[in-house]
């Protein structure tokens, strides 16, 4: 691929590609936000005027000169839209989850393995400032051996709203499981290696198509484990990490920022993006030390795939770092079912 700019095609203008791809695209010198899959015209027009709307994927990969494609649609068409951008020989971003089970994960993986298309998924909480903090201690050996690792998204919204991820069954990738535990999954492999299912607990509280409340448990091969809890119904919420090891513990509260400075239109570059109010402790008992929170770089995935298209560099996520954790998330539905 030649150099900057990488010319993008992005599918999907709704909260992923609004709030989260075209911003970061567009703060990035490396990428040109060249045309959007949208019936948004005025709003795309508004926020990035010299990108075209397109009505349609077709239309978007006969665009002459897209160099790669961003899926960002609702996730029951995340594998038709990659196998198309695929098969259209372009360079491939799927948001997370890429798909709604392994095998079609899997299949997908395969056909751009077999064209030799680049092809990586936007796990973006890899870049969360408190999960790279949490990182560079278990890699220093901080916290000694990792014996536990608890990690939660949770917040209170005791009723559905009317979104395609609320009406979404589990069948087509719906649900918080598919929605947050692509996240919290990825971050415990990424942290602790492979893992097998210990338990799982997964409910339907509100009585929507699929669940939103949910705990599972992963039992790691190098022995640490994982409690995983993602839910919208809880009323209080726990600590975001809290990490026991053999030489010390960490905890951190709060969410990482950038998705709310995002949607409020602060970008990468700005003073102050990434940076967390929130604080995070690393200790033993009553003894106890502040550590400050790496600011989030939620940027640093397209800059890495940049990288990646001009200069050779590994992709920024391996697709089957993502694969290895839908299957996690099929063996968690199997499990359920029983």
């Amino acid at each position: 691929m030649s150099a900057s700019p990488i010319r993008v095609g992005l599918i999907g203008y709704g909260v992923a590609g609004r709030v989260f791809h075209a911003p970061l695209l567009a703060a990035d010198p490396a990428f040109e936000l060249t045309a959007v899959v949208t019936s948004q015209t005025a709003r795309l027009q508004a926020d990035h005027p010299d990108a075209s709307a397109v009505a349609d994927v077709d239309t978007l990969l006969a665009h002459p000169g897209i160099d790669l494609v961003v899926v960002a649609s609702p996730t029951p068409l995340h594998v038709s839209h990659a196998t198309a951008a695929v098969e259209a020989g372009k360079a491939t971003v799927v948001d997370k989850p890429f798909a709604p089970d392994a095998a079609s994960g899997r299949e997908l993986v395969r056909r751009a393995e077999t064209a030799g298309v680049p092809f990586t998924v936007f796990q973006n909480r890899r870049w969360d400032g408190d999960f790279l903090t949490l990182r560079r201690l278990v890699d220093d050996g901080a916290l000694g051996e990792v014996r536990r690792f608890e990690s939660r998204f949770e917040w209170w919204k005791p009723s559905p709203d009317s979104s395609w991820k609320s009406e979404t069954a589990t069948g087509d990738g719906g649900g918080i499981l598919f929605d947050l535990g692509a996240h919290l999954i990825d971050q415990a492999l990424v942290l602790f290696g492979p893992a097998r299912v210990g338990h799982a607990d997964v409910r339907n509280r509100r009585g929507g198509r699929a669940d939103d409340d949910v705990f599972v448990v992963l039992e790691h091969a190098s022995g640490t484990t994982s409690h995983l809890w993602m839910s919208a119904v809880a009323p209080v919420t726990g600590e975001r990490f809290r990490v026991l090891g053999s030489r010390s513990g960490f905890l951190s509260s709060g969410l990482d920022p950038q998705e709310d400075q995002l949607a409020a239109g602060l970008r990468p570059g700005a003073e102050r993006f990434g940076a967390s109010g929130s604080r995070a402790l690393i200790g033993t008992g009553t003894d106890r030390a502040e550590v400050p929170l790496a600011p989030g770089d939620y940027a640093g995935f397209y800059r890495r795939l940049a990288q990646s298209l001009t200069d050779d560099a590994p992709l920024p996520v391996d697709p089957r770092d993502s694969l290895a954790v839908l299957e996690l998330i099929d063996t968690i539905h199997i499990l359920n079912r029983k």
